[in-house]
This record gives C-alpha cells, structure tokens and sequence, in this order.
C-alpha cells in the first residue's frame, strides 16, 4: 500500500470529521511530520505516515516532537496489517491514536479502547 493512498484516507477520514487537513511536510524542531489536521475547536492533531517499510520507532520520535511543538494529539497512520504488529502500551501511555488503513481505504483505530472500524 502506497504513502499516497494512506495520506487519500486519513485525510477523507479527518475531513469528513469536520476537520482542515493539509499533508504536507511540516519542519518541527529536529524532525518534520507528514500532516496536521486542525478541529473546529482549534485542536491541532499531528499525523505521521508510515509504510510497512518505513521505521515506525522514527516515526514515533517524530510524534513526540510534535507534541513538543504545542499539537494536541498525535497519529501514525500505517497499513492495517501493519498496524496490528504494533505493540500499543506507547501510543495507549500518551493517548495517541494508532490508525490502520485497509485495502479499501477504511480506517480502524488501533488504540486501546477505540479498536473499532470508522462507521460501527
């Protein structure tokens, strides 16, 4: 599954939300982040893509920037398969989402008591 069609999702996720989501490179501090999505209320989330081949520790390191930076919240996005080979307890300790995209472009929330498909 290709970085493309997981930034298609997350963002028809987060903008069928009520959410604006730009996915664009974003230089914070020492890392950057692949895209933000800001709420009506002005919450500011972090999203980080990963592919099944990409470094998801790296990807982490980038959250915690961001986090740093003044985001509310943070997201790493990622195959679905992928998603569920990841051990939770850091997303689950900061309250960060963990987001698995399916071969059809649904989003499953991977994080402790949100394990759940978009839409049940």
């Amino acid at each position: 599954m290709s970085e493309r069609f997981l930034k298609w999702a997350v963002k028809r996720h987060y903008k069928a939300l009520g959410y604006k989501v730009s996915l664009r490179r974003i230089r914070l501090g020492n890392s950057e982040i692949d895209g933000e999505a800001i709420g009506p209320d002005g919450e500011k989330i972090a999203i980080e893509i990963k592919t099944p081949g990409d470094d998801i520790v790296r990807g982490i390191g980038q959250l915690t920037e961001a986090i740093a930076f003044g985001y509310n919240k943070a997201v790493l996005v990622t195959t679905l398969r992928n998603a569920k080979k990841i051990d939770r307890t850091i997303f689950n300790h900061f309250n960060w989402a963990l987001i698995g995209v399916d071969s059809k472009g649904n989003i499953n929330f991977q994080d402790g008591e949100q394990k759940k498909t978009l839409g049940e």
